[in-house]
């Protein structure tokens, strides 16, 4: 093994062992400064030489499948790997900057043992994520800024409709997030005229119950979402907008009727991730500690859960009702005054990285 695969190997064991979802390598001018993002907050790792930088982005691109001799166009790519025996799906992308190539490495453990029960601290919230699945059909939309969990709240949803139901589950996605051979997964390759459009069509005729779609990103997407749930399929996807509210705006912004709407829209989840903050014991739970399963896990979702009423009110260009229907500030407000944020946690920012 050489100098940069043993580099290599010691970054990303260090940014599995430390929790962190992505690694980043930002070109300066005269070094390049490498930062993990670990629970939504980068933290500085390590300032690197740029001759070995370059060669360490090389080797990157070379095992991802990129052109390593193309640094003028943004690329993209991926391989696995297994550390203390996880398996780790690794994405890279690179972009070109004044002063050499960016690469971004986001981590993807591979293993799933997610239940919903786990998503939040909130076991109103996972109650009514679970009774979304009692629908046999309609279209339920998940928003949320990037990294803020939507895809994992997909996939557990989809876990425990396959446990409760045994039903035939069917995603298309760009690109696969989570191998599991308990859905029939698809990714989209243009190359290949492998679209969204195409994979639609190709799923309504694989007999699926379910049908999750990684992103509805404009209105052909979108019109093939109603039509699945029209003609009786359950279909999870995302939607890029602030809450769920205004997931409801982007998607007549699209284009589609509010009629389309009512007829298929059965619920609609904003969700955000927040750190954990022991009120007790500060970050780390002591043996005999009351919250240490509240603490089980660092970060726990937020949810803001349009459905029933309280959706027919917004479809209707109406206010939902507040005593039906909680906001994520309602819930930012919860999880303060209950202790469990950190009144001394940094603005969002670079950091060093935690020991």
């Amino acid at each position: 093994m050489n100098e940069v695969e043993k580099l290599s190997e010691e970054m990303l064991r260090t940014a599995f062992e430390l929790d962190a979802s992505d690694i980043h390598l930002i070109p300066r001018k005269s070094d390049t400064l490498i930062e993990f993002r670990i629970h939504d907050h980068l933290y500085e790792y390590d300032l690197m030489a740029k001759p070995i930088a370059d060669r360490l982005i090389s080797y990157y691109k070379f095992r991802a499948g990129m052109d390593i001799g193309e640094r003028r166009r943004p690329q993209s790519g991926s391989y696995d790997i297994v550390i203390h025996e996880h398996k780790i799906n690794l994405r890279f992308s690179t972009l070109p900057t004044p002063y050499d190539e960016s690469l971004v490495i986001r981590l993807l453990p591979q293993i799933w043992n997610t239940r919903l029960s786990d998503l939040s601290i909130f076991s109103e919230s996972t109650a009514q994520l679970s009774q979304l699945l009692n629908f046999e059909n309609g279209l339920i939309l998940f928003s949320g800024p990037t990294g803020s969990g939507k895809t994992t709240t997909m996939y557990t949803m989809l876990h425990s409709a396959k446990r409760r139901y045994n039903c035939r589950i069917v995603t298309l996605e760009d690109p696969i997030e989570k191998l599991n051979e308990n859905f029939i997964q698809m990714e989209i390759n243009e190359k290949a005229d492998l679209t969204y459009q195409t994979g639609f069509k190709a799923i309504l005729r694989h007999d699926p119950d379910i049908i999750m779609v990684g992103e509805i990103r404009d209105l052909e997407t979108a019109k093939i979402a109603v039509r699945a749930a029209l003609t009786g399929h359950l279909v999870l996807s995302t939607v890029h907008a602030t809450n769920a509210v205004l997931t409801i705006h982007r998607l007549i912004e699209l284009g589609l009727s509010k009629f389309d709407l009512k007829e298929t829209l059965v619920g609609v989840v904003a969700q955000r991730l927040v750190t954990l903050h022991c009120p007790r014991c500060g970050n780390v739970c002591e043996e005999n500690c009351p919250n240490r399963l509240k603490m089980k896990r660092r970060r726990t979702a937020i949810f803001e859960i349009l459905t029933g009423l309280p959706l027919l009110d917004a479809l209707q260009d109406k206010k939902p009702s507040l005593g039906r229907y909680k906001r994520l500030e309602d819930y930012y407000r919860q999880i303060s005054a209950l202790g469990y944020l950190d009144p001394q946690r940094l603005a969002p920012g670079a950091d060093h990285v935690p020991s």
